[in-house]
C-alpha cells in the first residue's frame, strides 16, 4: 500500500508527533509499504521531484528522539518559507490524495483535534484514528467530562475558567487547593500544573495565560497513575506510571528512564476491570474508533478517576499503547497493521463489517 505518515505540525506537541511518525513510517516500510513521512506544517516545500517519487524519500531519524523541551512555534513558523496561513504544508494535499491512506502521527490542537480529519473526509481521503467529531470532543477535557459523568464514569470535581492576568487574584483565592491546571485543550501534560499552595495556584495561572487562558481547574486526586488503551473496541492490559520525580509531565513522559512503566499494572483483577470498563464507556460515549488511550488516577480504594482520553496517542520509543499491545503479544509492526486494517474498515474501505477477527 501506498502511505503518508503524516506528523510535525503547528501543535505543542509537534516534537513527539514527529518521533511518532518516524517510528511508525519505519515500521510501515518494514512491512513491505510504501510509507512517505511528511511534516504536515512544512509539507514538500524543501522537495522539488514529482509527487509520486516521494513515497521513495529516505525516512529522517534526527525525529526518532523526543525534544525534551516544548518547541517555540513562532520560530517555527518563521522558519517555513510558505508564509501563509495554511496548516498544510506545500504539496501535502497532494501527497495524501495518492496515498492509500494516511497514518495519522498527529498530536495536540494540530491534527488532533478533529479538523484535519474533516477536511480528510470532505476530500475522500482514507486516514487512520477515529472521526472529525469524536476528535474533537474527547480534545476537549470539560466536554468530554460533562458527557461521562453521567454514565457513572467517577471523575475530579471541575470547572471550566476562560480569564485574563486581571483576574488571575480572584481565581486564585475562590479555587481550593491542592487541584490541577490544564489547558482545556492540549495533550502530552504540556501546560499541567498540580498546585498544593495558593502561590502555586498562582503561577499554574499565570503559566496558563501562555495556552489562550482556557482552562480546567481540577479536584487533585491523590493515587497510582493508571492507563489503558483501547484498540478495536477491546481494553487491553492497563499500565502504571511510577515517575521517578515529581508527575507524569511532558519530560517524565518521553525521556528514557524518566518514569517506571508497569505492564499489566500491578492491581487487583476487580480494579483491572473497572478500569478496562471505564475506559471503554467513555470510548463508546465520545464515538471514537480503531484505538485511544484513556488515563486515571487509582485511588487507595480502587476507584478509577478518569482523567481524559487521547484519540491519536503516542507511537514514540517510550509511548504506552506499544507496551501495552505487547502485553498480549502484539508486536509494533502489527499494532501499526492492526490500526491501519480497522482504519479501513470503519471508513468502509476494508473489510466488512464482522469480518475482523483478533486473537489478542
Amino acid at each position: 500500500m501506498k502511505i503518508v505518515v503524516l506528523a510535525g505540525g503547528l501543535s505543542p506537541e509537534r516534537n513527539v508527533s514527529l518521533s511518532s511518525g518516524t517510528m511508525i513510517a519505519h515500521a510501515l516500510r518494514r512491512l513491505g509499504h510504501q510509507a512517505a513521512l511528511v511534516d504536515l506544517y512544512f509539507g514538500l516545500e524543501d522537495y522539488d521531484g514529482p509527487v509520486a517519487d516521494y513515497f521513495c524519500q529516505p525516512i529522517p531519524d534526527r525525529w526518532k528522539q523526543v525534544d525534551p523541551k516544548a518547541p517555540d512555534l513562532e520560530q517555527i513558523r518563521a522558519q517555513r518559507k510558505d508564509q501563509s496561513a495554511s496548516q498544510f504544508g506545500p504539496g501535502v494535499l497532494a501527497l495524501c490524495q495518492q496515498a492509500d491512506v494516511v497514518f495519522l502521527a498527529l498530536h495536540g490542537t494540530c491534527g488532533e483535534d478533529g479538523r484535519v480529519q474533516a477536511a480528510f473526509d470532505l476530500m475522500g481521503i482514507a486516514y487512520t484514528g477515529s472521526g472529525y467529531l469524536g476528535s474533537a470532543l474527547a480534545m476537549d477535557k470539560d466536554l468530554t467530562k460533562q458527557l461521562v459523568a453521567p454514565l457513572g464514569v467517577a471523575t475530579p470535581r471541575w470547572r471550566r475558567v476562560s480569564y485574563t492576568e486581571k483576574e488571575v487574584d480572584s481565581l486564585t483565592s475562590t479555587t481550593q487547593v491542592p487541584c490541577v491546571v490544564k489547558p482545556v485543550a492540549s495533550g502530552s501534560s504540556i501546560g499541567v500544573s498540580i498546585a498544593h499552595t495558593k502561590k502555586q495556584l498562582h503561577a499554574a495561572l499565570l503559566e496558563g495565560l501562555r495556552f489562550g487562558g482556557e482552562c480546567v481547574l481540577e479536584q487533585y486526586v491523590s493515587g497510582r497513575e493508571i492507563q489503558v488503551a483501547v484498540l478495536g473496541g477491546m481494553a487491553l492490559p492497563s499500565i502504571e506510571i511510577i515517575p521517578k520525580e515529581g508527575f507524569y509531565d511532558y519530560e517524565n513522559k518521553y525521556q528514557p528512564g524518566a518514569a517506571e512503566e508497569v505492564c499489566p499494572a500491578p492491581i487487583p483483577p476487580a480494579w483491572e476491570k473497572r478500569v478496562g470498563q471505564a475506559a471503554l464507556t467513555v470510548y463508546r460515549a465520545l464515538d471514537l474508533s480503531v484505538y485511544a488511550r484513556a488515563d486515571f488516577i487509582v485511588d487507595e480504594a480502587g476507584t478509577a478517576w478518569f482523567l481524559e482520553i487521547n484519540t491519536l496517542p503516542g507511537m514514540t520509543p517510550t509511548s504506552l499503547v506499544p507496551q501495552e499491545a505487547a502485553a498480549v503479544g502484539i508486536d509494533y509492526e502489527d499494532l501499526c497493521q492492526r490500526i491501519i486494517d480497522e482504519s479501513l474498515r470503519v471508513r468502509g474501505q476494508g473489510r466488512s463489517e464482522g469480518e475482523v477477527s483478533w486473537n489478542l
